[in-house]
C-alpha cells in the first residue's frame, strides 16, 4: 500500500499542471468526463468496425481526458462525492463501450471479449463494494489497474495489425481477464484482511 501511495502522490503532483491548464481553458471536471466517455465510445465503434488503429487513438484519448478530469479537480479544488461517483460509473461505461465493440468485431472471438469485460467490471465492482459498505479508505490493490490493462489491450490491438495469425488482441484480452478476477479476489482478501483489523479487542 505505501508503494500504491507513492506512486500515487507522484501521479497527483506531476498531472496538477494539466488541470490548471484545462481551468483556464473553462474545462471542468464534468466536462472532461463526458468528453472521455465520447471518446470512449468512439473508439469501440472504430473497434467495432475491426479499425484497430483508430480504435486504439481514441482508447488514448479515452485514458488521457480521464486523466484531465481529475488533475482539473485537484487544481481547482472542484473535488466533490457526486463527481467521484460520475467518474467511476463513466469509466465502467467506458469499458463496455470499447470491448463490446472489440468483442463485435471480427477480430476477436466473442467470448474472450465477454470473459474480459466481466473480468473488469466486477474487479472495479469488489472494489466499490469495500470502499463503500466495508467503509475501507482505498482498496486500489490487485496484481493490474485499469490503465495496465489498457495499455496491454492497445498493445495487443497494434500487435493484431503486424502479426493477426498470433491472435494478439485474443491474447491480450485473455490475459486482462485473467488478471481482473485475479485483482478481484485480492481486493476481497485486502478487505477482509483490514475488516477483521478494525473489530474491537
Amino acid at each position: 500500500m505505501e508503494v500504491n501511495k507513492v506512486r500515487r502522490a507522484f501521479y497527483e503532483k506531476s498531472t496538477i499542471g494539466l488541470g490548471k491548464i484545462c481551468l483556464k481553458l473553462r474545462l471542468t471536471p464534468n466536462i472532461l468526463t463526458g468528453l472521455s466517455l465520447v471518446c470512449a465510445i468512439i473508439s469501440g465503434i472504430y473497434f467495432w468496425k475491426s479499425k484497430a488503429w483508430m480504435g486504439v487513438f481514441w482508447m488514448l484519448m479515452t485514458s488521457f481526458t480521464d486523466m484531465l478530469d481529475g488533475a482539473t479537480a485537484r487544481a481547482g479544488n472542484m473535488e466533490t462525492k457526486f463527481g467521484g461517483i460520475l467518474d467511476h460509473v463513466s469509466d465502467r461505461y467506458g469499458e463496455f463501450f470499447i470491448l463490446a465493440g472489440i468483442t463485435m468485431s471480427k477480430m476477436v472471438h466473442p467470448g474472450w471479449g465477454l470473459f474480459a469485460l466481466f473480468g473488469m467490471i466486477i474487479a472495479s465492482y469488489t472494489r466499490a463494494a469495500a470502499e463503500s459498505i466495508g467503509k475501507i479508505e482505498n482498496c486500489a490493490v490487485g496484481i493490474m489497474g485499469r490503465a495496465e490493462k489498457f495499455t496491454l489491450i492497445m498493445i495487443g490491438a497494434v500487435m493484431e495489425n503486424y502479426h493477426p495469425q498470433w491472435r494478439w488482441l485474443e491474447i491480450s484480452l485473455i490475459i486482462a481477464g485473467l488478471t481482473s478476477f485475479i485483482t478481484s479476489i485480492q481486493r476481497m482478501f485486502f478487505a477482509h484482511k483490514i475488516l477483521n483489523q478494525k473489530k474491537p479487542l
